[in-house]
């Protein structure tokens, strides 16, 4: 309030106008008020100057909310400036400009202020003349039209015709906010009455309306107050109904965050499974090319230690080669040498039935061994190409194979020309042999050794590989469990090949046995100059029979690990099985929370029809009635036109009666002098 003071009078300064007395003592008795104060100034007549510098003041936002300048005695010069001064204002939220005799520029600046202003709600304009003059009232009824703020106008006592009526009515069809007016103690009469039902038909808003003592019938009195009822009625439908929407808004906005939530919870377990798998993936594709490695290295050992085999028995041809090639020259000590005969061929039968035996060890060793290789590659191949990878491992074995035996060929050839050269100098490379036996036994020692010690690390590893790949393993098989059957049957497809070729060897080999046994039945009687190569044979077959002993221990102890492990791998397939069934548990239960949110939404919405119908039915009855009451009112109307026909009829007919009489009365004289 003193900031209002003391602008007030800086302006009066900067003016020349001396300020009022009677301005500044209700400013100083209004110092000190809070926000939200009311200024009264009635009864207090205002100058011109005063108006303008008070226009001046107001036209800033200030503390007042309320301004009473009733009976002021303002005049249109001093309303003009004070009004233009309140277009700007935010604050000031009633204004009671009542007895100041506003007429014509009192109602245009009250249009602009109404059209310009954004804050006032409540507009007192009683005891006024703003009706006179018809093309100012039509300025303030246009403000009124385009204003939005306005809730509450009075115009009592403002000289209003049905002209200017009609033009308020004009303005509240486009006007929606304004909720109360009293046109009390005016001239509106039988038209105004009439143009305010006109305009009620399009006005929902309006919902108080004063018009005593404006010369109205009192059936269209009735009327405007049905119309008021309606509309009244109307506002309490539409609060209630908006009430009601908000709340049904509310409950469907609770019910959509809480699905959003519901559903974002399960796109983020969706995506983190999804990660998951990813991992999953990328750490099996890893360990599937290390074991695909693994199992190239374990090829190429497969591979070293068939050659290796190979080359035995390539050296135990040679050997009975030139044992046959001796037996010719050995054929003199035959009959000295009997019974070391009869023993050697004992011994001989004994040796080839352990070298059969192991034969076959090794062959069912070998072909578990491939078995376990076939598998591993199935179950490698099936996770990235599984059937064309199969296909190509089985004719990069038969190309193996091919070369082997082309391989075996070519040095059965080397060993015939050796043999041919051999048969010339047999004689003299005798003891080089032994030498060379022994040299070579020494040879293929260290190999087997070094060997055993690369297959010791190799195992280590592929342990170690295994034990990394077990729990990839549990989940590919659950994979690999429909697609076993094919690999199953192209197995068999290659094992039937396999032994189709091992049969073709064995053949080979049993047409090679009787071959030795023939030349060793000639070499009989050379036999003791051969023991120490046959101990030394003996020996490298006792320890190739202990390697093998030790790798088929070895390939037991792997086939449990490998059962203990496919073990592990079921229960933790069970384990997965278990947790994947509690998910789809937990899942189906959100489904039925969500399929009972759907049916409460629904429910809601029904009731939402429900109401609107109500609504509807209830809005087309009262449009019903209203329609009834404007077909009673217009005939009502027409029997009041007719009356009054009735009426000018009858006065016609007395004037012609009385005209009538008048001219056939007698004519009166006046006295004579």
């Amino acid at each position: 309030m003193e900031d209002f003071r003391r602008t007030y009078l800086r302006l009066c300064k900067e003016g020349g106008v001396e300020p009022q007395e009677s301005v500044l003592a209700q400013l100083q008795e209004t110092r000190g008020v809070a926000a939200g104060s009311r200024l009264d100034l009635r009864g207090h007549s205002l100058s011109v100057d005063t108006c303008a510098v008070l226009g001046k003041v107001l036209h800033k936002d200030t503390l007042f909310t309320e301004l009473a300048l009733s009976d002021c005695m303002l005049t249109e010069e001093g309303a003009k400036l004070l009004l233009n001064g309140l277009c700007g204002n935010t604050t000031v939220k009633v204004l009671d400009l009542k007895g100041n005799n506003l007429r014509s520029t009192g109602a245009e600046a009250l249009g602009k202020l109404l059209v310009r202003n954004k804050t006032l709600c409540r507009l007192v304009l009683e005891w006024n003349a703003l009706g006179m003059w018809e093309e100012a009232f039509s300025v303030f009824c246009e403000g009124l039209a385009t204003n939005a703020c306005l809730t509450q106008l009075d115009l009592r006592n403002n000289q209003i015709n049905h002209q200017g009526a009609s033009e308020l009515c004009l303005a509240l069809k486009r006007n929606s906010t304004l909720q109360e007016l009293d046109v009390r103690w005016n001239n509106i009469g039988l038209l105004g009455g009439r143009s305010f039902l006109e305009a009620l038909q399009q006005n929902r808003t309006l919902t108080h309306l004063e018009m005593a003592g404006n010369n109205i019938p009192s059936d269209t009195l009735k009327a405007l107050e049905q119309a008021m009822d309606h509309n009244s009625d109307r506002q309490s439908t539409m609060r209630e109904s908006r009430s009601r929407t908000q709340v049904l808004s509310k409950e469907i906005q609770i019910l959509k965050e809480e699905k959003g939530r519901q559903f974002l919870s399960l796109m983020e377990t969706i995506d983190k499974q999804r990660d998951v798998m990813d991992r999953s993936t990328r750490t099996t594709s890893i360990h599937v090319g290390q074991l695909q490695e693994a199992l190239n290295e374990r090829k190429s050992v497969v591979n070293s230690l068939t050659a290796k085999f190979q080359m035995t028995e390539a050296a135990l041809a040679m050997s009975e080669q030139k044992n046959h090639n001796l037996g010719e020259l050995l054929t003199r000590v035959k009959t000295e040498k009997d019974e070391q005969r009869e023993r050697q061929s004992r011994e001989r039968k004994k040796e080839q039935e352990d070298s059969a035996l192991r034969e076959g060890k090794l062959l069912r060793e070998m072909n578990s061994m491939s078995e376990t290789n076939v598998q591993l590659k199935n179950k490698l191949e099936k996770v990235e190409s599984r059937c064309k990878s199969q296909q190509d491992q089985i004719f990069e074995l038969k190309q193996e194979l091919t070369n082997s035996t082309a391989e075996l060929k070519l040095r059965l050839a080397q060993a015939e020309e050796r043999l041919e050269m051999e048969k010339k100098r047999s004689k003299q490379s005798l003891e080089d042999m032994g030498n060379l036996r022994q040299k070579e036994v020494d040879h293929v020692n260290r190999h087997l050794e070094e060997s055993e010690r690369a297959l010791q690390d190799r195992i280590l590893k592929l342990e170690g590989q295994r034990i990394q790949l077990e729990e990839e393993l549990s989940r590919a098989k659950a994979a690999c469990v429909t697609e076993r059957a094919q690999a199953e049957e192209e197995l068999g497809k290659v094992r039937v090949q396999v032994r189709l070729e091992e049969q073709q060897r064995v053949s080979g080999l049993e047409e090679k046995l009787r071959g030795l046994r023939q030349s060793r039945d000639e070499s009989q009687s050379h036999c003791s100059q051969q023991k120490q190569t046959i101990a030394e044979l003996q020996a490298r077959s006792g320890q190739q029979s202990i390697e093998t002993d030790g790798l088929r221990r070895r390939i037991e102890e792997l086939q449990q690990e490998l059962s203990g492990k496919d073990q592990e791998k079921v229960a933790e397939v069970s384990r997965v099985r278990v947790e994947l069934q509690e998910q789809m548990g937990h899942l189906q239960a959100e489904r039925t929370a969500q399929g009972g949110l759907k049916e409460k939404i629904a429910a809601l919405e029904r009731e939402m029809k429900v109401l609107a119908s109500n609504h509807r039915e209830a809005i087309l009855d009262k449009e019903s009635e209203i329609s009834s009451l404007f077909e009673k009112l217009r005939l009502r109307e027409a029997e009041i036109q007719r009356m009054r026909e009735d009426e000018a009829q009858r006065a016609s007919f007395l004037q012609n009666a009385i005209l009538t009489y008048v001219q056939g009365s007698p004519l009166h004289y006046s006295p004579k002098k």
